[in-house]
């Protein structure tokens, strides 16, 4: 049986100029499925999951957006061809690298650093039935996973991985906070940090998630609305015991809030800064009490390949399964997935189970 040479894809487009407020459509096209080049694999995606990048996409809140590309940064499936007819990448299951640009340096990118799906670079996308990818940039999918479950994981697990790991150097015994559980990054760093052996506490401002996590493994968690949250989470913490990390994605006021039941020498770890202030700059104060307890404030974007790959040899020693709130049939079903992250409700990520069935292996 031969391949297809056409590949249905989920693409951004531009809306109209004069639509307020601006929400860029995303349509299902059929793409050409370019020959294969020295190097290079095509992958039929079984599975994707949404990114929070996907909706500031098309509202237009991204940098470098490439109307008419492929969107999605995290895709699962098998190896149906290769440019060499032998490859042992055949017919294994793997995930993409949702990024390209950082490859081993231990602090930061090395070249030009990009996240795959709706931008001119890299110019590939997940959201679709084939990819045509780099053979370097695929990762063998643990076995203990379906396309659906490590499709979940690749950007969340690796920015989980820097922020919780490589930066906050979270390890057992220590006490770690993570703010607004329910994300995709933040449940990835919650199992993460239990599977590393440290009591985790969670903030949400949803009293049900809090409960979810809880049920996962966390110690307890406070609902960040109550103004008097740092006061609770130190009554859970207990008397004399502080924070040795806090993993964020809020910023805004987190270090003021959270530095009297920090350590001296704790670390904030802020992977995003979605909370903002009231004018909508967003920035996270920091004073001379924190310089004084030498608490450390640590900006935390992605990760490169190799911590992706020490990520996922955790992720298959502990045998962690990714968090999964809805799983939508077909790239028609996209909709929904988008309209379920404006509502901000689900409790881990949102997967368009995209394509099943056997492999066929061929050389393009």
């Amino acid at each position: 049986m031969s391949l297809p040479r056409f590949t249905k894809s989920l693409t951004v487009k531009k809306s109209p100029t004069n639509k307020a407020p601006v929400y860029h459509g995303a349509v299902i096209e059929q793409n050409l499925i370019p020959s294969l080049k020295r190097g290079e694999l095509l992958v039929k995606i079984g599975a994707a999951a949404f990114n929070h990048r996907d909706l500031w996409i098309r509202k237009g809140q991204y940098p470098r957006i490439a109307f008419g590309s492929v969107l999605g940064a995290d895709g699962a499936g098998i190896v149906v061809a290769a440019h060499e007819p032998n490859d042992p990448m055949l017919n294994q299951r793997v995930f993409l690298t949702p990024s390209r640009g950082w490859e081993k340096h231990p602090e930061a990118p090395e070249s030009t650093f990009g996240i795959l799906g709706g931008i001119h670079f890299p110019s590939i996308g997940t959201f679709t039935e084939y990819v045509v990818v780099e053979r370097d940039q695929v990762i063998a999918s643990p076995k203990h996973l379906s396309d659906v479950e490590i499709s979940a994981w690749p950007l969340g697990g690796v920015t989980a991985w820097r922020a919780a790991v490589v930066n906050g150097l979270v390890g057992p015994g220590q006490n770690v906070l993570i703010t607004g559980i329910g994300g995709g990054v933040a449940l990835i760093a919650l199992q993460i940090c239990i599977a590393k052996g440290a009591s985790v506490y969670v903030t949400s401002g949803n009293e049900e998630k809090i409960r979810k996590a809880v049920a996962l493994g966390a110690k307890g968690g406070v609902n960040y609305k109550h103004e008097n949250w740092p006061s609770k989470l130190s009554a859970l913490l207990g008397e004399g015991k502080e924070l040795d990390v806090v993993i964020d994605s809020g910023g805004d006021d987190i270090m003021m809030q959270t530095g009297k039941i920090l350590k001296q020498g704790g670390r904030v770890v802020c992977y995003g800064m979605t909370a903002g202030t009231a004018n909508g700059e967003a920035k996270i104060s920091f004073t001379m009490r924190e310089v004084l307890k030498n608490q450390r404030l640590i900006g935390s974007t992605m990760g490169s390949h190799q911590d992706l790959i020490d990520a996922t040899n955790f992720l298959a020693e502990h045998r962690i399964v990714p968090i999964i709130s809805q799983v939508l049939e077909g790239l028609e079903a996209a909709e929904q997935g988008f309209e379920m992250m404006k509502r901000g409700d689900q409790f881990g990520k949102i997967v368009i189970k995209i394509s099943s069935g056997a492999p066929t292996m061929a050389k393009l």
